[in-house]
C-alpha cells in the first residue's frame, strides 16, 4: 500500500498497562453512505480509555484503536452526506462504544455525529470536550432536567465530566456542590462552584442535605450513598451502567430516583455543546497534550486519576 492509502495510528495486541499501545501503519479508512472521514486534528483521551485498554471492556480481544473524541476537517464524505463537504471544520464524539478509532491520522465518522467546531474553538479544546460533554449534558438535561435555583452535588468535580458538569449545571441556574480534594478547591471555585466540599476529610453523605441532583462519576457505594442526601422525589444519575440493585431499591426505599447512563453520540447535545463553548460558558481544561505517538504518556497520567481537567492527543 502506498502512503496516500495508509495513516498512523495507536493499536494495541494485547491488553495491559500504557506499555501495550504503539504507533502502526494501517489502511485508511473510506467513508461508507452517510459517513465522513475526518482527518483528525485533536482527540481526547478519557478514562474509558485507560480501561478498555487495560480490560477490553465492551470492545473484547485486540488489536484496536481506542478514542471516541475528535476534532478535525472533513477529508472525503460518503453517499448522501449534505451537512458537510471536504475541508468543515468538525468536531464531536464517536458512536460509543463500538465507533472507538480516532487516536489515528484519519476515521470515519457518522455525520450525525458530528457538527461544525466554532471557529473560537482551537482543535485543542474541541478535541477535549465532546464526551464529557454529551456525558453531562445527557445526564444533567435529559435525566435530570436540572432547573434554576436547584442544588446539585457533582462528585470528583475537577474530574474530566466533573469539571464540565459544574459549567453545564451553572449555566443552567444551579447552585453547585462539587467534591474535591482541598488542593483543588480553588480551581473549583474558578469554574463556579458555589460550595466545595473536601471527600478525603469530609462524609459528604453526612455533610450534604437538600440536593436536588447528584451526578455520580464513581459508581459503586458512592452511588447508593449518594441517594441520602437527596430531597424527596430528587435524582441520582450515574455515569457508571451497572453496578448493584442496590442502587435501584434503596432509591425506591426512599422516594428518590436512580439513574445509570452510557453516554450516546448527540447532534443536538454537540450542538447545545458548541453554543456553550462559542459563548464562552463552558471550556475545558486542559491537563495536558501528546503527540500521537505518545500516547502511552499520556495514559500513564491518566492511570494516576489525579489529573484535573483533560488529557489530549495531536495526531498533526
Amino acid at each position: 500500500m502506498s502512503d496516500v492509502n495508509t495513516m498512523r495510528a495507536i493499536s494495541q495486541d494485547v491488553l495491559g498497562g500504557p506499555e501495550v499501545l504503539k504507533e502502526v501503519r494501517m489502511e485508511r479508512p473510506r467513508p461508507r453512505p452517510n459517513e465522513v472521514l475526518v482527518r483528525v486534528r485533536a482527540a481526547g483521551v478519557n478514562p474509558t480509555d485507560w480501561k478498555h485498554r487495560a480490560t477490553g471492556g465492551f470492545l473484547g480481544e485486540p488489536p484496536f484503536v481506542l478514542g471516541w473524541d475528535v476534532s478535525g476537517e472533513v477529508a472525503e464524505t460518503g453517499i448522501g452526506v449534505a451537512a458537510f463537504r471536504p475541508g468543515d471544520e468538525v468536531f464531536g464524539m464517536l458512536p460509543y462504544p463500538f465507533g472507538h478509532g480516532s487516536h489515528a491520522e484519519y476515521v470515519t465518522v457518522p455525520a450525525r455525529a458530528l457538527v461544525p467546531k466554532p471557529a473560537s474553538l482551537d482543535h485543542v479544546q474541541a478535541g477535549a470536550l465532546p464526551l464529557v460533554s454529551l456525558t453531562a449534558w445527557q445526564a444533567l438535561t435529559e435525566h435530570a432536567d436540572v432547573q434554576p435555583g436547584q442544588r446539585v452535588l457533582i462528585h470528583a468535580a475537577a474530574g474530566g465530566v466533573g469539571h464540565v458538569a459544574v459549567q453545564i449545571a451553572k449555566a443552567r441556574g444551579a447552585y453547585v456542590i462539587g467534591t474535591a480534594s482541598a488542593g483543588k478547591h480553588d480551581f473549583l471555585r474558578e469554574i463556579g462552584v458555589d460550595e466545595p466540599v473536601d471527600y478525603r476529610s469530609t462524609d459528604v453523605t453526612e455533610a450534604v442535605r437538600d440536593v436536588d441532583v447528584v451526578l455520580d462519576t464513581l459508581g459503586g457505594e458512592t452511588s447508593v450513598r449518594s441517594l441520602r442526601v437527596l430531597r424527596p422525589g430528587g435524582v441520582v444519575v450515574s455515569i457508571l451502567p451497572v453496578g448493584s440493585d442496590d442502587f435501584y431499591e434503596e432509591a425506591e426505599r426512599l422516594g428518590v430516583r436512580a439513574v445509570r447512563m452510557l453516554v450516546d453520540a448527540d447532534r443536538a447535545g454537540m450542538r447545545a455543546i458548541a453554543e456553550l463553548a462559542e459563548s464562552g460558558r463552558l471550556t475545558a481544561t486542559i491537563a495536558g497534550t501528546f503527540p500521537l505517538a505518545e500516547a502511552a504518556k499520556a495514559h500513564e497520567l491518566g492511570d494516576t486519576g489525579r489529573t484535573t481537567g483533560k488529557l489530549v492527543l495531536l495526531a498533526d
